[in-house]
């Protein structure tokens, strides 16, 4: 058994006791309501744990009876929203959606493997306000592996996109992964970030998919259609600034992204000086030799293979060009041994 599982168990008996279940698990993580729903059930083999939760003597309560529906579980209610037997777990749900502490045990019951008390969950979960699903989004993510869990994933996505931007920004600098990545997201959707603070995100990150999704952004940005790019920049600046100043903000966003510390970022500024027409200000930065750099610099070099010489071969003067370093000749004759093994 490991420290979570034990600490599962501990909260379980504090429930049990009469201790709210918010206050039982003390980081409320989670990973944390997922091992109590588990810490529950492995209570059902094991009811000496919980003595004087006992219905009948010589029945413990966590074997409930096979027969009609049951009666409403006794309290503690969020021992009965995690109860072995699916018809308990059913008549547990009545007035959770009421019952902030429970609410996460709800989003637990969204993804049932029964589904009636899947069903009326869902139902359940899809009266609560926008404003009560955030505190859930780092659960409804965790459960959304679950092959019934993407209801309640669907749902939170459609509450994003109604959240103020300061909920939205404060779930940006939440601790799980998935959680920050989610609002990111919502946020570049909505247009709540800058192309500044995406180029700054981009490059100040060290999540790979972060980078990707801000420095894509911030290339958009910059290679917009005019109207768009007019309309952006206004919201930008406040509508007044004049052009030299957007200009100028302009090339700010394109140096973060080329001088970031993740070669992927520096690509997506390359990508963004070809789409803005810079190409000679690609050949500085031709010299990397990351592996993210080749689509890039392919891209900023397209055009020196139409200007090589037919007679010499060579590229035309002031033109980048890349040449392709021949291959080595154990290499050639290794595969050649190996085609011949082939017979091929």
């Amino acid at each position: 058994m490991n420290n979570g599982e034990r600490r599962a168990l501990e909260a379980v008996v504090l429930v049990s006791e009469g201790v709210p279940p918010d206050e039982a698990l003390e980081t409320g993580s989670a990973d944390a309501w997922v091992a109590f729903d588990a810490a529950v059930r492995e209570l059902s083999h094991h009811p000496w744990r919980l003595p004087h939760l006992d219905e009948k003597p010589g029945r413990p309560w966590f074997s409930a009876p096979f027969g009609p529906r049951p009666a409403p579980p006794p309290r503690p209610q969020a021992l009965a929203l995690c109860h072995p037997d699916g018809r308990v777990r059913e008549a547990a749900l009545d007035g959770t959606d009421a019952a902030p502490e429970l609410h996460p045990l709800l989003v637990v019951r969204c993804a049932d493997w029964a589904e009636p008390v899947r069903e009326r969950a869902r139902l359940l979960l899809g009266e609560l306000s926008a404003s009560e699903l955030l505190p859930l989004t780092e659960l409804i993510l965790r459960l959304s592996r679950r092959t019934q869990g993407r209801f309640a994933r669907a749902l939170l996505e459609r509450a994003l996109r109604k959240w103020p931007a300061a909920d939205v920004m404060a779930l940006m600098a939440h601790q799980d992964r998935a959680t920050y990545r989610l609002a990111y997201r919502s946020a570049v959707d909505r247009g709540l970030l800058t192309p500044p603070e995406k180029a700054a995100t981009a490059a100040a990150s060290g999540d790979v998919t972060l980078q990707d999704l801000c420095a894509e952004a911030a290339v958009a940005a910059l290679t917009d259609p005019p109207e768009k790019a007019a309309a952006e920049e206004a919201a930008w600046n406040g509508g007044d600034a004049p052009a030299a100043d957007r200009a100028d903000e302009r090339g700010a966003v394109l140096d973060r992204l080329l001088t970031a510390r993740a070669a992927r970022v520096r690509a997506a500024g390359m990508t963004a000086l070809r789409r803005t027409g810079r190409h000679g200000e690609a050949r500085m930065f031709l010299a990397d030799r990351s592996p993210s750099y080749g689509p890039a610099r392919a891209m900023c070099c397209g055009r020196a293979a139409s200007n090589r010489s037919p007679s010499t071969g060579s590229c035309a003067p002031n033109r980048p060009c890349i040449r392709r370093r021949p291959p080595d000749s154990a290499s050639a004759a290794n595969a050649r041994r190996t085609r011949e093994r082939c017979g091929s």
